[in-house]
């Protein structure tokens, strides 16, 4: 079975049981300000998304049950619960007015501040503080999924804790993330660090989580484990390559903003490591700018191409791919075959990806 198959029969199911907790929220507050508020937060998280990190915790679920049943619904929305959070940290740290082609949560709240001209905070102040909170309710709104189910209580803290590590692992993501713009000498090691907390440790754990509630075997679980950081980390080198050489119209994402933010991406950490001083130290005081021009961010591109970052980072993914697509084929025996080919085509698209 294909990936966007298991999109087909999973996603409205998935985007059902978010919705039902953010109506609950809605239905539970009399305050006008909170159900607008966690109505934005609804409306903001069926904006868009793939749907990926519950999708393969069904998946993960799906490929160690003899009898498919819908119990992991509720818990697989979860870590969703968890992503979006962190999205709308980043947008406010990035300072990004949109995400997927739509206004980011901060930003809606911005908007807000405009329509009814408010006094006493200003704008910025105002978004980013509504953005935060936003952030806050969700991350703890990610919890409730593994607390209210048909599952036992101790596989329910199991999950639990496992959200907690996700939890802690993209925060320190996040921190060495914003550590690494200001540091001038890093190898390609400390990006993956980076990556591999920031963007690796939630798609395994999801993973991870759906088969804790399968009653899957150690065994299995680190087999599953090496293949979901190992997606996750394909899937941010592309992500770093679609940031600055995608096509807008297909990502929804300005090509130019990884550049204009000053992110230590892996395009930019192998161009350090292959151009001589002069055009080294060039990349880096461009970089090193509070507001870089879009003539700046041509030269970029040019100081990319010339140390020719495209193939080297494709490359790199190709390392990972490898080592995820091993640790499948382990897999093959133990898991029913349609997981098995959801996982491979997921593996195959997000390597292959041009959005």
């Amino acid at each position: 079975m294909k990936f966007l198959e298991y999109t087909e029969i999973y996603k409205s199911k998935i985007n059902k049981v978010i919705s039902t907790f953010y109506d609950n929220k809605i239905n539970l507050v009399r305050n006008e300000f909170l159900k607008r508020y966690y109505s934005e937060l609804k409306d903001y998280f069926l904006s868009g998304g793939k749907r990926i990190r519950p999708l393969l915790c069904i998946v993960a679920y799906n490929a160690f049950s003899k009898k498919k049943d819908e119990k992991i619904l509720i818990p697989c929305v979860g870590t969703e619960f968890l992503h979006n959070a962190s999205l709308i940290h980043d947008d406010i740290i990035d300072n990004d007015d949109f995400r997927r082609g739509k206004p980011t949560f901060h930003y809606r709240y911005q908007q807000f501040h405009k329509k009814y001209n408010l006094k006493r905070m200003q704008i910025t102040e105002f978004g980013n503080s509504m953005g935060i909170v936003g952030g806050d309710s969700a991350y703890f709104i990610g919890m409730e999924p593994y607390l209210e189910n048909e599952f036992n209580e101790k596989i329910n803290f199991e999950a639990l804790f496992l959200y907690k590590q996700a939890f802690i692992e993209i925060a320190n993501g996040v921190l060495i993330e914003i550590d690494m713009v200001n540091q001038r000498d890093l190898a390609m090691d400390d990006y993956i660090e980076m990556i591999s907390l920031k963007t690796g440790a939630l798609i395994e754990k999801s993973i991870l989580i759906g088969a804790t509630y399968a009653n899957a075997g150690e065994e299995n679980k680190q087999l599953l484990s090496i293949y979901g950081m190992d997606l996750g980390i394909i899937f941010q080198i592309k992500d770093d390559i679609l940031g600055t050489f995608g096509n807008e119209e297909k990502t929804g994402k300005p090509a130019d903003s990884d550049i204009k933010e000053g992110k230590k991406t892996c395009l930019l950490i192998e161009a350090l490591n292959q151009l001589d001083n002069n055009k080294k130290n060039e990349l880096l005081e461009i970089f090193e700018k509070p507001n870089i021009s879009e003539e700046e961010v041509e030269r970029v591109k040019e100081l990319y191409n010339e140390a020719n970052v495209l193939s080297s980072c494709k490359k790199l993914a190709d390392t990972y791919y490898q080592e995820a697509k091993e640790a499948l084929n382990k897999l093959k025996s133990s898991i029913n075959f349609d997981e098995f080919e959801v996982f491979d085509d997921l593996l195959s698209f997000v390597y292959e990806r041009d959005f």
